[in-house]
């Protein structure tokens, strides 16, 4: 451990972290746009939007917080004239060349860079950069890309290729023509890319934004935090809800899944909202399959159970279950076969 001091306030770290894990330890605020505070080893040397620059006692230059390591003994300030100064200069730069459709843009609200540059009195740039005009990409059955909205942050980058280990794009082009991209500058779909998501989730701007059939603001939605059904890994996730209806999923930071989905979690919501989507048991009545309370579907099932034990004995019963459930749901339903049937006919279908 080091003792680092951070605004007046002393606190003990782990010996390799970076000044930005320290300032968190002490409770003070290091505004950024590239880390991600979710998954701190995909930012340590990202350095690109140099927004955390922090002002460090005997150095000369300011530090990027989020890829200074901590030394004992460091005395850090983190809001200094000088430190403040150059954000707003970097927030200026940022926007130079960076399309200020912020009514229209369907990430308004929840804008990373929109919130900096209000947090910090930005309202205009006193430069002016070279617009570049990429065409935007909407090949991808879940999401569109818009590289004119595009920081550069790398955070799409890094979540690619070190979290979900496709490596589906990285960077091309130099200066204001510098973007993530596909190789070749192909489209997304002529890509290795899985459609997971993940890239959509860490944007910080509308540069890339999930296809979704209604449209909110972040301020009309809200959360509520469940368990992906797709399968048995258990990952957490936020269902966005307006008037009612889920509108959208964002990924959580579960135990399972430590703020990742796959396609099928993070898109795959749409069959909530289907007319056809069973909401009730149902029972066969006179050659029809009607609704049913759920303690007249258990009565019947234990009824039949023991019809059939009782008559045909144990092995004329056999379970079959899903992978769309937990290992725990799983282990509990072979538990209730093989000890309450009496019978080891289990299976598992072992797909979705």
């Amino acid at each position: 451990m080091v003792k680092v001091c951070i605004d007046g306030k002393s606190v003990e770290v782990p010996k390799g972290s970076m000044l930005i894990d320290a300032a968190k330890e002490a409770g003070v605020y290091v505004p950024t746009l590239c880390y991600l505070e979710l998954h701190s080893k995909m930012s340590g040397a990202n350095s690109s939007c140099r927004i955390c620059m922090v002002e460090v006692a005997g150095r000369k230059n300011l530090a990027a917080a989020c890829s200074t390591p901590v030394v004992d003994g460091m005395d850090v300030k983190t809001d200094t004239d000088r430190v403040v100064n150059a954000r707003k200069l970097m927030l200026e730069l940022l926007l130079s060349d960076h399309e200020q459709e912020c009514l229209t843009c369907a990430k308004a609200g929840k804008c990373t860079l929109q919130d900096l540059c209000y947090e910090n009195d930005v309202k205009e740039t006193r430069y002016r950069g070279i617009m570049s005009s990429f065409p935007q990409d909407e090949t991808n059955e879940f999401y569109v890309r818009d590289m004119n909205k595009c920081i550069n942050c790398r955070r799409c980058v890094n979540a690619c290729a070190n979290f979900q280990c496709t490596e589906a794009i990285d960077f091309a082009g130099r200066g204001f023509k510098a973007h993530p991209t596909p190789p070749f500058d192909d489209s997304i779909n002529e890509s290795v890319c899985v459609s997971c998501g993940n890239c959509v989730s860490v944007c910080p701007t509308g540069a890339l934004l999930p296809k979704t059939r209604e449209k909110y603001r972040t301020w009309e939605v809200s959360k509520t935090r469940t368990t992906c059904s797709y399968c048995g890994v258990g990952c957490s996730m936020d269902l966005l809800v307006k008037g009612g209806k889920v509108v959208g999923v964002e990924p959580a930071d579960g135990h399972a899944n430590n703020g990742l989905l796959c396609v099928k979690g993070r898109f795959g919501y749409n069959f909530i909202n289907h007319p056809d989507r069973l909401k009730k048991p149902l029972i066969r009545k006179d050659g029809d399959l009607v609704e049913a309370t759920w303690d007249e579907a258990y009565d019947l099932i234990v009824d039949k159970i023991q019809k059939t034990k009782a008559e045909f004995g144990s092995e004329a019963l056999a379970g079959l279950t899903s992978a769309r459930v937990t290992n725990e749901e799983n282990y509990l339903f072979q538990k209730m076969v093989r000890a309450g049937f009496g019978t080891n006919n289990i299976d598992h279908c072992a797909r979705l």
